[in-house]
């Protein structure tokens, strides 16, 4: 095979795409003081963002001042859904706008989060378009801002989702991704990016735990699941090892993982968030495991971290090889059916820093 052809990952035509940039400004007592209540700073601020989005052409923007996390999703039919701790957006960046603000009457936020969802069609082409057109808004939004000396934390989340075995049911046409890291992507199309960056790149799994899967692993009437997380993570970190992939973990406690860089990110886990963080630059194995044996899950969430010798000029398309090759061989060895089975895989791409 030729070194080229190594270099890229050859990823179902059907992959879908998704992009959104948060901006997080810290809500101090001096901002709050220039408004008569916590809601007329609220509403009086949004409005001010939504004016500038229409200027900047960003067509899907949110306000939440209830400090809860945004987690976006792909989906036909745009959605939007609370829980206690998250607000989850599920739209189709083809044709689903909306500006909202949320928020909670009385409540006093710690931040300001503003999310910015990616629209229009070849997204992950654009994304560097995109970005600038948040920065320039963002650029804009600071000077008007009632009080001087805010500080904006940015994050850009970009995520690549297929389903692993796509071309056992049918679906044969590929395109080939070196999947490059985001800074040089961004530098190539002249979004310069400020050094102070915090980078991150994953691969995320949500194996739903069958009734197949589990009457192979547990008797009848089981209270104690450990051989059944014991046998999937066994399998996970044998066909890992296998590929030399060394930065995972599994997570089967019934929260939503989400990954941090643990050398820039302060980690606290919630009531419905299990924070998991990871040094890409470590030589060392870091494995993370949360599963408890008297608590039956529906699904266990698997993560593959790039370390920071994954990436090279070429991209992630090596790396993206040696997981595709690790996860066929899990799903192998726990018995899951390429034909009739989904093993929907999640590329992510973070880049975060403060302005």
């Amino acid at each position: 095979m030729s070194l080229s052809h190594q270099q890229k990952v050859y990823i179902p035509k059907e992959a879908r795409t998704n992009q959104y940039i948060t901006a997080e400004i810290k809500v101090t007592d001096e901002l709050l003081s220039q408004y008569p209540d916590y809601q007329s700073c609220y509403q009086t601020l949004s409005r001010l963002i939504f004016n500038l989005a229409e200027q900047h052409d960003l067509r899907n923007v949110h306000v939440i001042t209830n400090d809860k996390l945004p987690v976006v999703r792909y989906h036909t039919e745009a959605y939007c859904f609370q829980t206690t701790e998250q607000i989850l957006f599920f739209y189709n960046p083809a044709y689903h706008e909306a500006q909202n603000l949320f928020s909670q009457e009385n409540y006093r936020a710690r931040k300001l989060r503003i999310v910015f969802l990616a629209t229009g069609e070849d997204i992950r082409s654009n994304s560097a378009s995109f970005h600038i057109r948040v920065r320039e808004l963002l650029t804009e939004l600071m000077p008007l801002m009632p009080i001087s000396d805010l500080k904006v934390k940015v994050r850009d989340h970009q995520h690549l989702s297929y389903d692993l075995f796509a071309k056992a049911k049918g679906y044969k046409e590929t395109y080939g991704y070196k999947l490059r890291a985001i800074g040089p992507r961004y530098k190539a199309r002249k979004c310069e990016l400020p050094e102070n960056v915090s980078s991150l790149t994953y691969v995320t799994v949500s194996l739903p735990l069958s009734r197949k899967l589990k009457q192979g692993l547990l008797p009848d009437s089981a209270t104690d699941f450990t051989p059944l997380y014991q046998h999937l993570e066994d399998c996970f970190l044998k066909a890992a090892a296998n590929k030399q992939l060394t930065r995972l973990a599994m997570i089967a406690n019934g929260l939503t993982p989400l990954v941090r860089n643990s050398k820039f990110e302060k980690l606290d886990s919630k009531a419905e968030v299990q924070m998991i963080g990871f040094d890409p630059n470590a030589i060392e194995q870091q494995v993370i495991r949360r599963w408890n044996a008297d608590n039956l899950v529906e699904a266990a969430h698997f993560t593959i971290v790039a370390g920071t010798k994954d990436c090279d000029d070429s991209g992630f398309g090596r790396f993206m090889n040696n997981v595709e090759t690790a996860l066929k061989a899990f799903a192998a060895d726990i018995g899951v059916d390429p034909e009739r089975e989904d093993l929907v895989v999640r590329f992510h791409q973070h880049i975060s820093y403060q302005i």
